[in-house]
Formats: C-alpha cells, sequence, structure tokens
C-alpha cells in the first residue's frame, strides 16, 4: 500500500469483535478434521515437491476455482506443473468444503456472494455488541474465559507476584513461520511456570524485540490459548 498505507492487523478491532458462530461440538470436530487434513496435505506435498510454495499453489487454486464457475483464466505449462506438483484440486476441494462447514455452522447457504457474508458478518457484529450491551457474552471458549473459571483451572492472579525466571544464557533463535512463532512464545510462557511480560518473553529470543512479540501475545490472549493478567503480563 506504500509508506503511511501499509496494511495493520489490529487484534482489539479484526479478531475480538469477530461474530463466530454459536457452533455445535459435531461443526467444531467437522471444521478441525478438514483443516487438520489441508494442512496435512499441504505440508505433504511441499515436502515432497522442495520447490513448491504456497504463493505459487494458491495461485493455481484460484484459477481452478474461477475455472469452476465461469470461463476461467487457462493454466500455463508452469500452472500445470504446480498443480501436478501440490495436487491444487485437493487444495481447492478441502478449501469448498471447509466453506460450507462453516457456513452451517452459521446456517447460512453455502453459496452466499462475499458482499453478502460481509453484510450478514456486520448485521450479527452489531446483533452480539446490543447483546453484550445487555450483558450476555458468547464467550469462544467458556471454560478459559467466563469469569471465575481461571480459579477453576488453577489460574489465580496470586502467581503474577512470583518472580519471573531469567532467560537461558543461550537464547532461541527466532522461527522464521508465523505458527512457528506462536508456537514458540505459548511454549515459553507455559514452560516458566509464571506469568511473563512482553519483554520478558522476547528476552528468551535472540535479536527479538517486544514489538515482535506482542502482537503475537494479543492473539493468543484472544484465542484463549494464554491468558493477560491485571498487570498486563501472561500466564497459561
Amino acid at each position: 500500500m506504500g509508506v503511511g498505507n501499509d496494511l495493520v492487523y489490529n487484534n482489539s478491532k479484526c479478531f475480538a469483535t469477530f461474530p463466530f458462530p454459536n457452533i455445535e461440538l459435531e461443526q467444531q470436530t467437522r471444521i478441525r478434521e478438514l483443516a487438520e487434513q489441508l494442512d496435512a496435505h499441504r505440508k505433504r506435498q511441499q515436502a515432497a515437491n522442495p520447490t513448491l510454495t504456497l504463493t505459487d499453489l494458491y495461485n493455481v487454486v484460484e484459477k481452478l476455482r474461477q475455472s469452476d464457475g465461469s470461463a476461467g483464466e487457462p493454466l500455463t505449462a508452469k500452472d500445470q506443473t504446480i498443480n501436478q506438483q501440490g495436487l491444487a484440486s485437493v487444495v481447492l476441494s478441502l478449501h469448498q468444503q471447509i466453506d460450507a462447514a462453516v457456513a452451517d455452522s452459521y446456517g447460512w447457504p453455502h453459496n452466499l456472494p462475499d458482499s453478502e457474508i460481509l453484510t450478514r458478518l456486520v448485521q450479527l457484529n452489531h446483533e452480539r455488541a446490543a447483546e453484550e450491551s445487555a450483558g450476555q457474552i458468547r464467550y469462544l471458549r467458556p471454560s478459559y474465559q467466563a469469569p471465575g473459571q481461571q480459579q477453576l483451572i488453577g489460574l489465580t492472579t496470586t502467581a503474577t507476584k512470583t518472580s519471573a525466571p531469567v532467560a537461558d544464557a543461550v537464547k532461541q533463535e527466532w522461527p522464521k513461520e508465523l505458527a512457528q512463532q506462536m508456537q514458540a512464545v505459548r511454549d515459553t510462557v507455559q514452560q516458566s511456570g509464571v506469568p511473563l511480560s512482553t519483554k520478558q518473553v522476547a528476552a528468551f529470543f535472540a535479536k527479538t524485540p517486544p514489538g515482535k512479540v506482542q502482537p503475537l501475545l494479543d492473539t493468543l490472549a484472544a484465542l484463549a490459548l494464554l491468558r493477560q493478567t491485571a498487570d498486563g503480563t501472561y500466564a497459561m
């Protein structure tokens, strides 16, 4: 977007206010299984074809998606190779199944255009905001997020007064992939045994400023994979 106009992910606006569906356990299981199949398939094909990138794969997936509904752009010779290496049609099928399963969880038709999906999400966001104003909150993970539940799983605020451990002399390398960064940050907090500040978490990694760690901690807290304490530190 250029200097001053770069896209920025804002957790409090992009995730915390997102109107997730009131999903049934069976639907959760279905979506999770499909997502795991997709992840395993991509990793398997990339392992078998080291030159295959997700960008190239999804460019082909998008061409296949367009050709399903209309006269899409034909595949080039390079696209054909990528299609064979990544089995792009399998990727497309899994995404379509995930889309359908998510639509089912909202109780929506499978073939809604993007504009209609956005309109419905905005409307649902307004409905949820009104509910929360009236005191009704639909927690994603009630056993972790609902008031009082932290006490039931041993996450008391007294732990915040415990001295945080000092990072090891040999610091960890900061992972290159976002998913690995998320896992490393969560593991660091989990293994510490006591709440950590953003600066303390960053100190466990070589050449990693707190600014890189903070968005990950916020996202993990929003997902209820970590808990932010009253004094701004993070705990399991």
